[in-house]
């Protein structure tokens, strides 16, 4: 079915009256091309476009009473200005979508494909669509992806307006559709009324268009498995992304100090800032993981607010000598260099907290942004100066992951507690850090959650609107199975703070828990647009993409991930060779696992690989070794090997296993593909039950 009809359609004369009807309805700027199974998405769609002022049509929405259906399609193809295709697997399959594309082609009308996963076309198909428009919404959702759609049908709907330099159009739409505005020396020419201009005009879109298709078309024609050939897709999915006029990303401001050693106070003040300006309504501000990539780095301003998706930058510089401070920042407007505004403090370290504060307002005030709400002056988290150092002292310790650095940073913030038992955010970093040493298998369970979770229900009790004491008890109710009061401590923390990356990431945790696939993408999704140099968001988008078969996003996140977190990407050269194995490539996995670090990991890998190509003596040797040699931090993934070998018993014996270690990967069991023949058995059931799962 397509454009949302029904059933064979026999094309006839339309009666006068309908005739009549459709004259008094009038035409509409779009027509919507989509298959039935797909008409939640085209609703979607038709939504955003008529809430942007772009009149729609679609069925079966818009045919009018007594009007053949075939003819009111044909006359709605031929009236609209630009049709825009959902292209999905069913559409692929819809003759009736290759005869609503094949009727606008032959129109001449422009066809935006909105691609909402990466079915193969069929010849006929892909003969009509090779000069159309494409915009990829099967790694990012539907959701994410719309905006992106409306500017191209805006764009393609007044293709003079999108050139004339200072349109408020053109300056929303996505950067791959947008033609540059002219150099300096030529805007004081006359424009031409002539139609040669608006050919010139025509063809400098269509240049800029095929340029960008060239190299999704490349990317799509090949094997996913050449990690420069993904990566070079990269700067064309980024090209889609309009940078926000209010944007700012805080980098990592210098240590100055004479003998270079308050490197933790300088990166502490940035983190602050990036807290402080990240509550702004109205403000982008990428998160520290991001700010903090370049730190050491020779990049220039252009092209970390490029990589950062920001129109500005905030830099400085901090000189300490003993309780006296010298404080530089300077906000630069990333595309020409200019100085937005600069100042220095000359402070004592009690007015820390002021000094924060004064940048954080200079900044929304050379941006022009007003604060609302925020105006209110922030109340300082502590009055006791050694207190907060040792609290900064302890955050530099945390971003370490080694058992020392987890048993410094308890050190700190036991100190700093202990200097001012109200000190809030110590609560909740120190709640943070005990969880972290269960994590390492320094500290019991039981031991590590009932502190952690005293410190975190201490800190609400300070300050129930700290976003990181909500994250701090969601990990404590994780590891709980706790799933209804972590759902509802995210949701907080999000509320809280809209812009918190961490939060959006703990969101797309729990909804790929509970199964909910597509929330989990558009929510790693959300968290990469916020945080978009950090690996982690790209290996957990990258596993929410292959859980549900999108095996090209998925290898795209995971080559992003070894991109900005080598040599492993967080675990995404361990995700590639699996999706590998899921695609049906085992001696590609095969290898791909053969060239991991971990020795458990490329035994897990052979088990797998080696099954899959029919070497059982192979398999049974690398499992039985895994068994021997990492059975307490590899439970859930030998119960994974069990499993893909239809060993039932074994792998229920396994997941028991894992079960009582509270191994954290047991989180991904409803949608983990190796676990398939388990479903069937009663015992899964009940084992879901036990995790506090839907069935």
């Amino acid at each position: 079915m397509a454009g949302g009809g029904g059933g064979d359609k026999t094309a006839g004369a339309a009666p006068v009256a309908a005739q009549h009807l459709w004259v008094h309805y009038g035409a509409r700027d779009v027509f919507i091309s989509y298959a039935s199974p797909d008409g939640s998405v085209a609703e979607v769609v038709c939504g955003a476009l008529e809430s942007a002022g772009v009149t729609c049509w679609m069925a079966q929405r818009d045919v009018v009473p007594g009007e053949f259906y075939a003819d009111a399609i044909v006359r709605a193809i031929d009236a609209a200005k630009v049709i825009v295709l959902v292209l999905s697997r069913e559409a692929v399959d819809s003759p009736h979508v290759l005869r609503e594309v094949e009727r606008a082609t032959s129109k001449r009308h422009p066809v935006v494909s909105f691609r909402t996963d990466l079915a193969p076309l069929p010849a006929a198909l892909e003969y009509f669509l090779n000069t159309s428009h494409w915009l990829d919404a099967s790694v990012a959702g539907a959701s994410a992806a719309v905006p992106k759609l409306v500017g191209a049908v805006k764009h393609l709907l007044a293709p003079a307006a999108a050139v004339e330099p200072g349109n408020p159009d053109a300056s929303a739409m996505p950067t791959a559709l947008r033609v540059p505005n002219p150099p300096a020396h030529t805007m004081s020419r006359p424009r031409l009324s002539h139609p040669l201009a608006a050919l010139t005009a025509a063809i400098a879109v269509v240049t800029v268009i095929v340029a960008y298709l060239v190299v999704d078309r490349l990317w799509l024609s090949r094997p996913a498995t050449s990690e420069h050939r993904v990566a070079a897709t990269l700067p064309a999915a980024a090209a889609l992304q309009v940078i926000p006029a209010n944007s700012v990303a805080v980098l990592a401001f210098v240590d100055m100090s004479q003998k270079k050693d308050q490197e933790y106070f300088s990166d502490g003040l940035s983190e602050e800032l990036i807290d402080l300006l990240t509550k702004i309504p109205g403000l982008h501000v990428p998160a520290r993981t991001s700010s903090f990539y370049f730190k050491g780095k020779s990049a220039d301003i252009p092209t970390i607010a490029k990589r950062l998706l920001v129109a500005h930058i905030l830099e400085g510089s901090v000189r300490r000598s003993g309780n006296h401070l010298r404080v530089t920042a300077q906000l630069v407007r990333a595309d020409n260099g200019y100085h937005l505004w600069s100042e220095t403090y000359d402070r004592e370290l009690d007015d820390i907290f002021k000094v924060q504060d004064e940048i954080a307002g200079a900044v929304v005030k050379a941006l022009k942004i007003s604060l609302l709400a925020a105006e209110s002056p922030r109340i300082a988290p502590t009055a006791n100066t050694d207190a907060y150092e040792l609290y900064m002292q302890a955050r530099a310790s945390m971003l370490h992951s080694g058992a020392s650095d987890a048993a410094r940073a308890v050190d700190y913030l036991q100190r700093a507690i202990r200097l001012d038992p109200k000190f809030a955010p110590a609560w909740a970093r120190l709640s943070q850090v005990l969880m972290s040493e269960y994590e390492q298998g320094s500290v019991p369970f039981e031991q590590a959650r009932d502190g952690a979770r005293r410190a975190a229900q201490q800190a609400l009790d300070l300050d129930p609107t700290l976003v990181t004491a909500h994250l701090a008890m969601a990990k404590i109710h994780f590891f709980d199975l706790d799933w209804g009061a972590l759902q509802e401590e995210t949701q907080r923390a999000r509320e809280l703070d809209p812009g918190d990356a961490n939060a959006l990431r703990a969101s797309g945790i729990i909804a790929r828990t509970l199964g909910r696939l597509n929330e989990a993408i558009g929510l790693f999704q959300q968290a990469a647009d916020l945080d978009p140099l950090s690996g982690a968001n790209y290996k957990m988008l990258g596993d929410a993409n292959g859980a549900i078969g999108r095996y090209a996003p998925a290898e795209l996140a995971f080559h992003k991930a070894i991109e900005l977190a080598p040599p492993n990407g967080f675990g995404g050269r361990a995700g590639l060779a699996a999706i590998l194995l899921q695609s049906g490539q085992p001696a590609a996995a095969s290898k791909a696992f053969e060239q991991l670090e971990g020795e458990e990991d490329r035994l897990w890998g052979k088990a797998l690989t080696s099954f899959a190509l029919g070497r059982k003596a192979d398999s049974d040797a690398a499992i039985t070794n895994l068994q021997s040699r990492f059975a307490e931090s590899m439970a859930y993934e030998i119960a994974q090997a069990h499993a893909y070998r239809g060993e039932i018993d074994a792998a229920f014996a396994w997941l028991d296993r894992a079960y009582g270690q509270r191994d954290h990967a047991l989180s991904i069991i409803k949608t983990d593909w190796l676990m398939t023949k388990l479903r069937g058995d009663l015992r899964y059931r009940a084992f879901l039950r036990r995790m506090n799962l839907p069935e």
